[in-house]
């Protein structure tokens, strides 16, 4: 458990709530330096919550920012927020995407009259309605306190002014919103001493309560919970709504459906920046999540994959020109579909043309694949490059892949689970050599086997991993294992520090 500092101008702001031993004065804290030269490993992974009001350059509280990112520890607001916060061109560039909201909002009657005056506590707010507006406001620019103004000009909602909040400043409703925020924000601040001893490292596991086929079922997600406690690892569920909280942890677990252009990757990316062991990488996100990039990089390592062929929308070569020797029965990918989504079997070239100028709309560059229909696909699953279960996925009951979007709902088929073991050796082999060329994540590799001809279909950065499923095996050792690299790594980074 990481030690969390409260930073104030002064004590006597504190007065209202209730007495946390995390609180430092601005002066004591910048102090620190002459009491402690070469600082404690504790100090170099404490997290700092700012809340001096002095934020603007080289005041009180910018130096409290400075200095707690000079000593490696995590803080909010950080330097770069308080540089953004301070030049109205860096605001209207990070909150360019709000329009939309601001629209809708007026529309909606949320916003009335001609100004509006939004205070922002942890990504909270008072005002009936305004509750997203508080929280992406808080995600653009994560300060804890923030006072927004927004006006209205030719009919249109724009933001006019953004700046950090004192403590003092709040009314006595604001503070009772303030302590409940906090405490949400950071379970830590009125965790009682026994608590925090309990648990070393804190780690989030990034979850989407309304996702139909997420990577992990609720048994997974209990199972991880309590695999992680026993090894000394707190760990909580959040969800995009919490990106403001990420500076609160040591680790990130992302059990959501990645993508690129998506909430998870930006997540992953400020986990990294924070430093935070992550999982899913945003490195592995970009490598796996594009079936164009693993194509090319699969050929290009001498990896076993199907033959294919990249589609460029614009070519003016008829299509079957470009088909390079593959014959039909083929099969068309749009480069980031999952769970057999945006993958289309074609058994003619008038079929390939109609769906071709589809997906086109979509996606400057298509992937044309041999079909190799197989009655099941291989998933090895690798963590830390060594290989962590091994599933048989098979295809659904009259369809030619796993899952079956065609029908009422989504079907899929049957499993089995296996030891490495019980695994043909090529089979490893070829997942194992795939894995090596994305990082040393966790994978699972998606590959069929034909007689004895081994390819690989896919690198997923974002393998399913349920309970009854891919657990069949190992059962609790499967999560442990997974714990164990995490708290290996968070252990990793403190030394790192030292």
């Amino acid at each position: 458990m990481c030690p969390l500092r409260i930073v104030v101008d002064r004590l006597a702001d504190w007065q209202p709530y209730y007495p946390s031993e995390d609180l430092i004065s601005a002066d004591d804290y910048l102090s620190l330096d002459r009491r402690h030269r070469s600082g404690t490993e504790s100090e170099r992974t404490t997290h700092v919550i700012n809340l001096c009001g002095e934020l603007d350059y080289l005041g009180t509280g910018y130096y409290v920012s400075l200095l707690a990112q000079a000593r490696g520890q995590r803080v909010l607001p950080t330097v770069e927020t308080l540089n953004e916060l301070s030049r109205k061109a860096l605001i209207d560039l990070q909150l360019d995407t709000l329009t939309p909201l601001l629209g809708e909002l007026a529309r909606r009657g949320r916003l009335s009259g001609d100004a509006v005056t939004l205070r922002v506590l942890f990504g909270e707010c008072h005002q009936p309605g305004l509750e997203r507006l508080a929280r992406k406001l808080f995600e653009r620019l994560p300060c804890p306190l923030l006072e927004a103004r927004l006006v209205r000009r030719h009919d249109q909602w724009r933001l006019s002014r953004l700046k950090p909040l004192r403590l003092r400043d709040l009314a006595p409703a604001e503070q009772d919103l303030f302590a409940s925020s906090l405490n949400r924000h950071s379970r830590k601040v009125w965790r009682t001493p026994k608590a925090r001893r309990r648990y070393r490292f804190d780690l989030a596991i990034l979850v989407d309560p309304g996702e139909t086929l997420p990577p992990s079922n609720r048994g997974a997600l209990k199972a991880f919970i309590r695999a992680g406690r026993r090894l000394g690892i707190d760990v909580s569920l959040i969800t995009r709504r919490d990106a403001g909280r990420i500076a609160e942890f040591d680790a990130l677990f992302i059990r959501e459906t990645t993508a690129l252009d998506h909430h998870t990757y930006r997540m992953a990316r400020r986990a990294e920046h924070e430093g935070l062991v992550v999982i899913d990488s945003p490195r592995d996100i970009l490598r796996c999540t594009n079936k164009v990039y693993l194509h090319a990089l699969l050929r290009a390592r001498g990896v076993p994959a199907p033959e294919g062929v990249l589609l460029k929308r614009g070519d003016r070569r008829p299509l079957a020109e470009r088909l390079d020797g593959l014959d039909f029965p083929l099969v068309l990918k749009v480069p980031d579909g999952s769970f057999s989504r945006g993958v289309v079997k074609v058994t003619e070239l008038a079929q390939l043309e109609h769906q071709a100028a589809r997906l086109f709309h979509d996606s400057a560059l298509l992937l044309l694949q041999e079909w190799l229909p197989t009655e099941y696909d291989w998933r090895i699953g690798v963590l830390d490059g060594q290989v962590l279960f091994a599933s048989r996925y098979y295809m659904a009951r009259g369809h030619w892949q796993i899952y079956d979007h065609s029908a009422a709902g989504v079907r899929s088929g049957g499993f089995t689970t296996h030891t490495p073991e019980e695994v043909p050796p090529a089979v490893i082999r070829a997942a194992l050599k795939a894995c090596r060329l994305i990082g040393d994540g966790l994978y699972g590799v998606d590959l069929k086997q034909a007689g004895d001809r081994v390819v690989v279909i896919e690198v997923n950065d974002n393998p399913n991993i349920d309970a009854g499923i891919e657990d069949a095996v190992l059962g609790r050792g499967l999560y442990e294992r997974i714990m164990a690299v995490f708290l290996s790594r968070m252990e990793a980074r403190v030394r790192q520090g030292s």
